[in-house]
């Protein structure tokens, strides 16, 4: 008895000077809750979660008293009895107070995750809405991938911003119809849980097409319960939605099964014709060394009829109206079925292993007439993009942390694989969308991107140094089969991307930053190949300061000033299969943003950015960059869970911007405000209705400068081409969750 007394009494005295204490924090269902924030009460020690729920937090010991806060969690507190251990946070509605802007490149995600706690979405498009400064415009109806602005560039369908879901590139190189393609619409909008994103070159997991910034969505790994819902409106709209829960309230597993149908003709003229269905399957385990692996499995099909960009001149005429059409033969089909593995790996408190495997096939196929008789006075100018893609890649990354005295240092180390191969990628010219009449372009394309890169961040205090370098490979291949022998092309280059970055955070409520970096976007391997290898991977440099202040427990602002250098780089045009070239451009900016909670159930948000974009080496006058917004501004009021009612106001305006180089043409600017309302019954029937363009504004959701000419004009004429937006339009559903 008296040994076994004094060993316990060593094991206490051995403890209580122990320093650092190993923990987890959960939710009721038992998966990990990232960024929470942990405070020690005595020592003033503190530490953040991971990814896997994992904090270590020093100088703590026994009978400490440890305060716990995350983004729509209840604050807890929990004493130390051993030097690990569990936490279980209970879910809390969203208060802006218990934001913690945290010690991090990526803290501005805060602000997206703030978005979509008081203002969901139901569309691909309000998914994109959400990340601040980022304006998106449709031009066939739903079909095509959205054409998108960011800080003064026309990225058109992502030629400059990187876009993911769960780790699955979604950019596509090489495309069709443009390098870069990003069609986001196999994402089930209920089923995404956050957005990740960042502006600039300055982040080294980040590489290809990451100039003007990057968006990462991540899938939920479970639902709060299964759901049934019906939507119908204006324009023969329908869309259901089915959200299943597979498992029921298990602890450490979940998997799902989301599905999604709609179809409508929109405001058209000619009937668009268009309905899309998806499906997503995802499985999520938390396994017993702190470890998770999910798997998922989806499917999308679309197809559409368009009636596709239309003159000004025929409007003005009054020969059409403002949703007529030109050649109303325009439309598509495509399709894209996903598989993605992902693990994330506890080695040990200090040290994890995150990687998913991934595998796409892509099919595309679009008919579109932008110049009408121009090139072919008798057949109409129609033509074919088509192609059949698959794609394969890992991602990998070693995360591990620590301490050389009082400096924290953490070092991420990733490498990767994507290889994209495509059969036939075409462009033809057509009629009617069934006769050939010219194939311009036939080829195989096959493009590999192997990758590494180094992040490390060192902690001095308040200060986070952040330096960092990516290493990229690129081997590009094209089999021309318009030609008569068989003469494949190969080029390939190796990238540097260096990055240094400057984070001082003086407490919890204020951040300071200064980013630089490098980065690039590949070119279209037909352009690689044409022009011997030359500017394959044109540079992009940026340079953001900036700040993230919580002046007030219910008030963030951020802001920031930047700058941003693109090399001159060669351009695939897809609808013409040409090569254009263009010079170097230079932008410069500045971000403001604003989020208030009025009360416990409205809350405030405004977006600003103001950007001036130039060519370099053009003459003055003559050196606007066509389509680049100058002014953006968003916003709106949400209210949440106000006696059994949410719902919210928002607009979205954008400044007139030039579509010429010399601003002779211009793109009108426009203002658009939406709004909803839904009420929950008995806690299980949701009703809503929905108002896009609620004062039914005359806007133009894209415009471009065109040369076209129509089957009666003797000579082409220049001028603003368009796609109408959306007129007033209403939309009722109602839900059930069971």
């Amino acid at each position: 008895m008296k040994k076994t007394l004094l060993i316990l009494i060593a094991f206490i005295g051995l403890y209580s000077h122990a320093q650092t204490v190993n923990g987890k924090i959960i939710d009721a269902f038992g998966h990990p809750i990232e960024n929470a924030y942990v405070l020690n009460t005595t020592s003033e020690s503190h530490a953040h979660t991971n990814e896997l729920g994992v904090f270590s937090i020093e100088k703590t010991t026994a009978e400490n008293i440890l305060k716990i806060s995350a983004l729509g969690y209840k604050k807890t507190t929990y004493t130390i009895t051993n030097d690990t251990v569990l936490i279980t946070l209970e879910a809390d509605s969203f208060q802006l107070s218990e934001v913690i802007i945290q010690p991090k490149l990526s803290a501005m995600n805060v602000i997206t995750k703030i978005d979509l706690e008081t203002s969901p979405v139901n569309s691909t498009q309000e998914i994109l809405r959400k990340v601040p400064g980022l304006f998106i415009g449709q031009h066939a109806g739903g079909g095509k991938a959205e054409q998108m602005f960011l800080r003064g560039f026309d990225v058109d369908h992502g030629t400059d911003v990187a876009l993911s879901v769960d780790g699955i590139p979604v950019n596509m190189v090489s495309h069709a119809h443009g390098q870069g393609y990003s069609d986001l619409h196999f994402v089930i909008p209920e089923t995404v849980d956050k957005i990740d994103f960042g502006k600039g070159t300055y982040y080294a997991t980040k590489g290809d097409f990451n100039t003007a910034g990057y968006v990462d969505f991540k899938t939920k790994d479970k639902l709060e319960n299964s759901s049934i819902g019906v939507e119908i409106g204006q324009f023969n709209t329908f869309r259901t939605i089915g959200l299943f829960d597979l498992l029921g309230k298990q602890k450490m597993q979940s998997a799902y099964l989301a599905t999604e149908y709609i179809m409508t003709d929109g405001p058209f003229d000619s009937p668009q014709n268009f309905n899309r269905i998806n499906i997503l399957g995802k499985y999520s385990a938390v396994l017993d060394d702190n470890s998770t692996v999910s798997i998922l499995g989806s499917r999308f099909s679309s197809k559409w009829d368009a009636s596709g960009q239309i003159p000004q001149r025929l409007v003005d005429e009054g020969t059409i109206s403002r949703f007529g059409s030109v050649d109303d033969t325009e439309g598509g089909n495509t399709s894209r079925t996903n598989f993605n593995v992902a693990i994330n790996k506890s080695i040990d408190a200090n040290t994890f292993l995150k990687a998913n495997t991934f595998y796409s096939n892509y099919q595309f196929e679009l008919y579109s007439n932008f110049t009408f008789f121009l090139e072919d006075p008798i057949n109409g100018d129609q033509i074919r993009q088509k192609e059949d893609r698959n794609i394969y890649g890992i991602n990998a990354e070693l995360n591990n942390k620590h301490l050389y005295g009082e400096t924290e240092v953490l070092y991420q180390v990733g490498v990767g694989v994507r290889n994209d191969q495509t059969k036939d990628t075409e462009l033809s010219h057509t009629v009617n969308r069934n006769t050939t009449l010219e194939q311009i372009k036939l080829g195989d394309i096959d493009q590999s991107n192997m990758f590494t890169y180094l992040n490390t961040e060192i902690t001095l205090g308040k200060l986070i140094i952040n330096p960092a370098v990516r290493l990229d490979y690129f081997k590009f291949n094209y089999l021309d089969k318009l030609q008569v022998n068989y003469e494949p092309q190969t080029q390939d280059k190796v990238k540097i991307s260096p990055k240094l970055n400057f984070i001082y955070s003086e407490n919890n409520d204020l951040q300071f930053f200064v980013k630089s970096g490098m980065g690039f976007h590949s070119n279209d391997t037909r352009v690689v190949v044409a022009n011997s290898g030359e500017e394959i991977l044109p540079t992009a440099i940026g340079t953001d300061v900036g700040t993230i202040w919580k002046p007030f427990p219910k008030l963030i602002v951020n802001s920031a000033l930047w700058y941003l250098y693109l090399q001159q780089e060669f351009v695939y045009v897809g609808d013409a299969g040409i090569v254009e070239t263009s010079g170097k451009t230079k932008r410069m900016g500045l971000d403001l943003g604003l989020r208030y909670q009025l009360n416990d159930f409205l809350f405030f948000d405004f977006d600003g950015n103001y950007t001036h974009a130039r060519s370099i080496d053009a003459p003055k006058g003559e050196n606007y960059i066509p389509l680049a917004p100058a002014f953006t501004t968003t916003g709106g009021i949400s209210l949440q869970n106000w006696k059994n009612f949410s719902g919210g106001i928002r607009y979205r305006y954008m400044d007139d911007r030039p579509a010429n180089e010399d601003n002779s043409i211009v793109a009108k600017g426009y203002f658009v405000a939406d709004c909803n309302l839904n009420y929950t019954y008995n806690k299980k029937i949701i009703f809503g209705i929905s108002i896009q363009n609620l004062f039914n504004t005359k806007w133009n959701e894209t415009q471009f400068a065109t040369e076209s000419r129509l089957q009666n004009e003797p000579a082409p004429v220049e001028e603003i081409h368009f796609t109408p937006g959306t007129p007033f339009y209403l939309k009722g559903m109602i839900t059930y969750n069971f």
